[in-house]
């Protein structure tokens, strides 16, 4: 992690519970709040981050609700229901103005917050995201379904998918270490309810893409196991967002984990056209 310190966990109460999350404070330009997935947390990006402050930019990463430091149990763990959570948080810190980064599931929860509320909004980065996917056929949706229910009831299956899947070429140094503490926090009482929670939402929203008028920038796994063709996905949302789209040569689902240094060139480029 380049031997930066990551900053200290933060807290905010907004109606239904607590979200943690942290903030470099200081740089240049729009500030960027990143967003990780499902079941992650926001030590997703502790590679990612410090190459974005080393280049002068203020970042803020959140935990989602139900997982990292915030609270477990919630009413409502979709991605429109963080859009809320996202627009608080820039209330806190008192920035009028931000780029959006989501990953996986939260790509949806930042176009989401730009259709919402433009005017806060510099611009919006999806990374590995579902937005825009066609509707499932039947077999499909039996087969997520079934794998929802495994994430829920065997959270070894989480490490499953990590380690065999996700990764398809390099891996962090502390790999092994990472998804051991994210299946261990999946064990932890309460939540299977977040976890029921996450795989139950919407996070392929097909529409909403129609409100976004900011930039946008689409980055994608080139070996992303989540789509059978990944640079398919990429050129509808860039197409759906008037986006520009970069993609990483061999990583997987999380390529700000697996190459963050090409993942931090695609953002700081889209960050200085955003400027």
């Amino acid at each position: 992690m380049n031997g930066t310190p990551a900053p200290s966990t933060q807290f905010l109460d907004v109606p239904g519970g607590r979200l943690a999350f942290d903030d470099t404070r200081q740089g240049d330009g729009a500030p960027v709040v990143l967003l990780p997935g499902m079941l992650d947390t926001r030590a997703a990006y502790r590679h990612l981050r410090p190459l974005l402050t080393a280049a002068g930019r203020r970042v803020i990463t959140m935990d989602l609700r139900g997982f990292g430091e915030s609270s477990i149990v919630w009413d409502d763990y979709t991605p429109a229901a963080i859009a809320t959570d996202v627009l608080a948080l820039l209330d806190h810190l008192g920035i009028e103005r931000a780029v959006l980064v989501g990953s996986s599931y939260t790509g949806a929860t930042v176009v989401k917050v730009a259709g919402d509320a433009p005017e806060r909004v510099a611009g919006i980065v999806l990374l590995d995201s579902f937005v825009e996917n066609p509707p499932q056929n039947a077999l499909m949706r039996g087969v997520v379904r079934v794998m929802g229910t495994m994430l829920v009831h065997w959270p070894a299956f989480w490490g499953f998918y990590q380690r065999k899947l996700a990764y398809p070429g390099a891996r962090p140094a502390d790999f092994d270490a990472y998804v051991n503490g994210l299946v261990a926090a999946m064990r932890t009482p309460g939540r299977k309810t977040a976890t029921r929670g996450h795989v139950s939402g919407d996070a392929a929203p097909v529409g909403w893409t129609a409100a976004v008028r900011c930039p946008a920038l689409v980055v994608m796994g080139s070996k992303d196991p989540d789509f059978p063709k990944p640079e398919a996905v990429a050129d509808r949302q860039a197409a759906a967002l008037n986006a520009r789209k970069v993609m990483i040569e061999g990583s997987g689902h999380y390529p700000m984990a697996d190459n963050p240094r090409a993942t931090a060139d695609a953002l700081l480029a889209f960050l200085a056209e955003t400027a």
